[in-house]
């Protein structure tokens, strides 16, 4: 019988994921993929672990996104054979990493982004036998990378059409940094026309971000290309900033919460305030502090090794479970996380890849 979390040899703070959770997340966004015509390549970068990105290609992903080519390698390692890099990729070792798997590979298909004519030509001094495909970034007024003016796309697009060793794909764009609902559907306009300027055969379409996928499946759905969506952060969700931000707050279905932190109360120094055992090096605070699971606890402030608590009740030695804000910030805390049961029985293990 596998042991009960509590039980066992596990040091805390111990943050776990809770199986029917993730299990039930990847199914739901492979299903709203499927149901809305698009295909869904999630971001690693969330969780960079073997285990949930051969659990998500099984669950039939068309590849992996990641930010960089040193995720790239990793989730290489764990199977990928397409891989989005959603950035410009400049680094000429990482290059050339990818021009030698794509040489060795005549499978392997590898997608990056390109918003400048000196961004392609650093592509072009780094391709091999096959030509970088890339997708042509349009960006928006304030966002992150990507063109700004349809006329400086299309600079771009044409410069990378013509250079050697540089392949034209489709376009990309980011809308998760859009204020409502109105301004996605109106970026989305202007990434649609950017791709009816481009002449490219079974062009990409992507997007990204987990707040917005709503909006993407009806807006999207009558464009003649392979929509790839990136989104990451659902595969384990939260109880602070998705909970608040996921689609399906506007649509039917669900996602669920599955990293949940354990930590021991430390200290109760005064009245009122306590002092738990798990900080910042154990979870994430960049979107929202850790939220507790016990009525009448508030946390205060993160440090490096401690929470500081506003609550009565508790002594040296209790067991409090918080859940957390922003997943994308969860996994990188932790090497190894055990995999739970409704009863917290351990069945498994998620192992990550961050250096």
């Amino acid at each position: 019988m596998s042991a009960v979390v509590f039980e066992g040899d596990y040091e805390f703070p111990l943050m776990v994921v809770r199986r029917d959770a993730l299990e039930h997340n990847i199914a739901t966004m492979a299903a709203f993929a499927r149901d809305h015509g698009m295909e869904l390549a999630p971001h690693a970068k969330t969780h960079l672990s073997k285990e949930i990105a051969q659990l998500q290609l099984a669950a039939g992903a068309w590849g992996l996104t990641v930010a960089d080519t040193r995720q790239a390698r990793a989730v290489r390692a764990f199977g990928a054979r397409r891989i989005v890099v959603a950035n410009q990729v400049v680094s000429p070792a990482g290059l050339d990493w990818a021009a030698a798997e794509l040489a060795a590979d005549p499978d392997f298909e590898f997608l990056s982004f390109a918003d400048s004519v000196q961004g392609v030509d650093i592509l072009a001094e780094h391709a091999g036998e096959r030509p970088f495909r890339v997708l042509v970034e349009m960006g928006h007024a304030g966002g992150r990378a990507g063109c700004r003016t349809l006329e400086e796309f299309l600079r771009v697009a044409a410069h990378a059409a013509k250079t050697p060793g540089v392949e034209v794909a489709g376009v990309a764009g980011y809308e998760g940094g859009l204020p409502d609902a109105h301004h996605v559907r109106k970026y989305l306009d202007t990434l649609t026309e950017a791709l009816g300027h481009l002449r490219v055969r079974n062009p990409i379409l992507s997007v990204g971000g987990s707040q917005w996928f709503d909006v993407i499946g009806r807006e999207l759905a009558a464009v003649q290309a392979r929509i790839l969506l990136r989104s990451g952060a659902y595969v384990t969700h939260d109880e602070g900033y998705y909970r608040e931000r996921t689609p399906f707050n506007r649509i039917g279905g669900e996602l669920r919460s599955a990293l949940e932190v354990w930590a021991y109360v430390l200290s109760v120094p005064e009245p009122g305030l306590a002092i738990v055992g798990m900080g910042k090096r154990d979870a994430p605070y960049d979107e929202g502090l850790p939220v507790p699971r016990r009525e009448g606890v508030t946390v205060l402030r993160m440090q490096d090794q401690h929470t500081l608590l506003r609550a009565d009740g508790l002594a040296p030695g209790d067991l409090l479970s918080f859940g957390i804000s922003h997943p994308c910030t969860a996994f990188d805390k932790w090497r190894m996380l055990p995999v739970v049961d409704e009863d917290y029985r351990v069945v498994g293990t998620i192992s990550t890849d961050f250096h």
